[in-house]
C-alpha cells in the first residue's frame, strides 16, 4: 500500500473541527445562496404555474450547487483537509463555486455553458485529482467510481448548455437526477459494484459541524437580506414593523434548530456503528432545512419593500411555505437524533396551514407576524417541555445496525 496515498486519509486522531479554509470555502456560499434567493425575488411577480415553474427551475440550480457543498464536505470529512492535495481540492471547488454563483441569475438562459462547465470541472476533476493522490491505495477506487459517473452525465449537461433553450431544463433536471441516484447508490460500476457513503468511514463530527455551519450561513444570508433590504431606496418608518418581525423570525429558526437536537449531531454520529448512514440522512435533513430558510428570507424581502401590501399566494408561498419546509425538516431531524417527533413541530406545521387563508386577506406584515407568533410558540412549548429535566442523550435509530464497512473502501 503506497503510504503517501495513505497519509491522505483521516487518521483517528485527527481534528473535528472545520479548518479556516473550510470556513473560507463556505464565504463562496453565502455569496452562491444570495444568488439563489435573487431569482427566486426577481420571480416573484409571476403568478400560478408561471411561479411554480419559476420556482422549480430555481431549486434545480439551487440543488446543484448542495450537490457540489455536500460532496465536499464528505471529502474533507474522510480525507485530512490540513493535505495540500485536499487544500488545494477545497479552492479548486471554491473557484468553481464561484463560478457557479456568478452564472446562477442566468444559468438556464446565456450563462448556462459557464455553470455547467464549472459544475463538471468540480465532479469530473475533484475525484481525478484525489485518485491520483491516494496512487495504490484501496481507496482510490471510489474517486474513480464519481469520476466515471461524472463522465457519463456530463455530456447530457453539455447538451443542455449548448442545445435549443427549451431542452435545457429537461437535460438537465434528467442529468442531476443521475448525479443524485449516483450519490445515495454509491456510484456502482461493473463488476466492482457499489460503494455507498453510508458506509464510508468518515469524522462525524466534523461531518456535524459542517451541517450546523451551513444552516448558520443559511440564517446569515437571510440577515444579509433583512439589512440590505431595510437599508435601501424604501428605507421608510413603515417598514421598520416588518425589519423587527424578519429578525426576530430569523431568530426563532436558530432558537428551534439548535434546541436540544441542534448539538447532539455529533454525538449521534459518534456513537452511530454506520456513521454514514445518519450522515446520508442528515444532508437530506439540512437540505430541506436550508430550502426553507433561503425561501423564508424572499417573503422578508417583499415584505420589508411593502409591508401593507394585500398578500397574494405567490408571497404566501415564502412566508409561510418557507417556515413549513424548516419545521419538516426539524421534525424528521429530531427522529434522526431521539427516534421521535415531539408534538410542538406536528402542532406548528398544522397551525400553519390552517392560517393560510386568513393569512390570505391580511396585509404583509402581520401574515408575517402570525407566522412568526406560531414559531414563537413552538419555541416556546420546547422551552417548558425541557424546563427542569436533564439534558438528553441521543437515541438515533439510524446506524444502530449493521457492522461497520470493513473493506478496502470503507
Amino acid at each position: 500500500m503506497d503510504e503517501r496515498g495513505a497519509a491522505l486519509l483521516r487518521p483517528p486522531g485527527s481534528a473535528a473541527r472545520a479548518t479556516f479554509l473550510e470556513l473560507f470555502f463556505d464565504l463562496v456560499f453565502v455569496f452562491a445562496l444570495t444568488r439563489v434567493s435573487q431569482r427566486l425575488i426577481n420571480n416573484l411577480p409571476a403568478t400560478g404555474w408561471t411561479l411554480a415553474a419559476a420556482v422549480g427551475r430555481t431549486v434545480l440550480l439551487f440543488l446543484v450547487l448542495w450537490l457540489v457543498w455536500t460532496i465536499t464536505v464528505w471529502v474533507t470529512s474522510r480525507y485530512e483537509p490540513e493535505q495540500t492535495v485536499i487544500q488545494a481540492v477545497v479552492v479548486g471547488t471554491m473557484f468553481a463555486s464561484l463560478v457557479m454563483g456568478v452564472a446562477l441569475p442566468r444559468a438556464l438562459e446565456e450563462r448556462a455553458l459557464p455553470f455547467a462547465l464549472a459544475y463538471l470541472a468540480v465532479m469530473l476533476g475533484r475525484p481525478l485529482v484525489v485518485a491520483a493522490a491516494l496512487r495504490g491505495h484501496p481507496r482510490r477506487l471510489v474517486p474513480l467510481r464519481l469520476a466515471v459517473w461524472a463522465a457519463a452525465t456530463a455530456p447530457v449537461w453539455l447538451a443542455g448548455a449548448l442545445g435549443p433553450d427549451d431542452l435545457r431544463l429537461p437535460l438537465w433536471a434528467l442529468a442531476l437526477t443521475v448525479d443524485y441516484a449516483a450519490l445515495f447508490t454509491g456510484w456502482p460500476l461493473p463488476r466492482l459494484g457499489s460503494s455507498p457513503i453510508l458506509g464510508w468511514r468518515i469524522a462525524g463530527e466534523h461531518l456535524a459541524e459542517r451541517y450546523q455551519q451551513i444552516f448558520l450561513i443559511a440564517l446569515g444570508e437571510s440577515i444579509l437580506v433583512i439589512g440590505v433590504t431595510y437599508s435601501g431606496e424604501k428605507f421608510s418608518g413603515e417598514g421598520a414593523g416588518a425589519f423587527v418581525v424578519a429578525f426576530v423570525t430569523t431568530a426563532l429558526l436558530w432558537r428551534i434548530y439548535f434546541h436540544r437536537a441542534g448539538h447532539l449531531l455529533g454525538e449521534a454520529l459518534r456513537l452511530a456503528r454506520v456513521p454514514g448512514r445518519l450522515g446520508t440522512s442528515a444532508a437530506v435533513t439540512h437540505l430541506v432545512i436550508v430550502l426553507g430558510v433561503l425561501t423564508a428570507a424572499v417573503g422578508y424581502e417583499v415584505v420589508i419593500a411593502e409591508p401593507f401590501h394585500r398578500s397574494e399566494p405567490g408571497l404566501l408561498l415564502f412566508v409561510v411555505g418557507g417556515p413549513l419546509l424548516f419545521l419538516a425538516g426539524r421534525a424528521r431531524f429530531e427522529y434522526e437524533i431521539f427516534g421521535r417527533v415531539s408534538l410542538p413541530r406536528i402542532l406548528g406545521v398544522a397551525v400553519l396551514l390552517l392560517l393560510v387563508p386568513l393569512l390570505a386577506r391580511i396585509p404583509a406584515v402581520r401574515a408575517l407576524t402570525l407566522v412568526a407568533a406560531v414559531l414563537a410558540a413552538v419555541a416556546l412549548l420546547d422551552a417548558r417541555r425541557s424546563r427542569g429535566r436533564p439534558p438528553e442523550m441521543s437515541a438515533s435509530p439510524l446506524g444502530r445496525k449493521g457492522p461497520e464497512r470493513s473493506g478496502p473502501e470503507a
